[in-house]
């Protein structure tokens, strides 16, 4: 009888912020291996075309299922909302072998009901997260009674990469974007944070918001998520090595990604390069 060849869980982002997954993963499910992957090259993918952040994401995701990986998480919203559904629908059926794609905004809107009293609901996100309109469509399947706003803030990620997170340079632009998105109605008493980077501005985000509004980061309901999952589907968990290793690859320079993947996952590590097409 062959042997069942095991492989890490992969987590891929277009950068740095899926780092704020993996470490609830490792948090809640400490026995697995992961494999990371930053496509930190061709990073930010907040901006650009469906198109070309689909070519992007499966050129991700071919990488992870070639060292391995059996089931990967796009721990990237923007790729989550503009690759996800044609990765599952249009490839994996043609790929060889029994593989999973799996996301973040679903774990995120099956469960968003559950915080707001108001029935009105904020998404904080990037320029294509935003416009991919994911949000308030899949929030529509299981909150019909939820009314949804959004807000992209495009600064940001890029205040988060360059280390100015904790700036007074900062605040100037996480006041703009909540000041943009509370004026769209005094009745929201729930803000998702939909990028896996804005965790990171958590507390200069909750310090100017008025009191009683809920912040939901995706890093606990994701890991979650993929608890639930792996229960409800043995065979995969049965392909998924344990031994609680982790391995980061980048696609641009390692030294940088090494000092900057600090600010997300607070602990000393080292990476390998992976050469994709530019």
């Amino acid at each position: 009888m062959e042997q069942l060849v095991k492989g890490p869980i992969g987590v891929f982002d277009s950068g740095y912020g899926g780092l704020t997954v993996l470490k609830e993963f490792v948090r809640q499910l400490p026995a697995y291996d992961y494999l990371y992957l930053g496509d930190n090259a061709r990073a930010p993918y907040g901006n650009r075309s469906y198109d070309t952040v689909y070519h992007y994401t499966l050129e991700c995701v071919r990488h992870l299922f070639d060292l391995g990986c059996p089931l990967v998480i796009l721990a990237c919203n923007t790729a989550s909302a503009k690759a996800l559904r044609t990765i599952q629908q249009k490839d994996l059926p043609y790929m060889e072998g029994d593989r999973r794609v799996l996301g973040v905004i679903r774990p995120t809107t099956e469960i968003v009901g559950e915080f707001s009293q108001t029935r009105e609901v904020g998404i904080l996100g990037t320029v294509g997260t935003v416009t991919s309109e994911s949000y308030p469509i899949e929030i529509a399947k299981f909150f019909p009674d939820i009314k949804v706003y959004q807000q992209a803030c495009p600064m940001w990620v890029p205040l988060v990469e360059n280390g100015e997170a904790n700036s007074a340079g900062a605040d100037y632009f996480i006041r703009k974007y909540l000041d943009q998105i509370l004026a769209q109605s005094p009745h929201i008493d729930t803000l998702v944070l939909g990028c896996t980077h804005y965790p990171i501005l958590v507390n200069k985000i909750r310090a100017y918001l008025p009191e009683g509004i809920r912040i939901i980061s995706q890093g606990d309901i994701v890991a979650r998520s993929l608890a639930d999952y792996l229960i409800r589907h043995p065979a995969m968990e049965q392909r998924l090595s344990r031994g609680g290793k982790l391995t980061f690859y980048t696609t641009d320079e390692v030294s940088t990604f090494e000092r900057l993947a600090r600010i997300f996952i607070d602990q000393p590590l080292k990476a390998n390069h992976l050469h994709v097409g530019i």
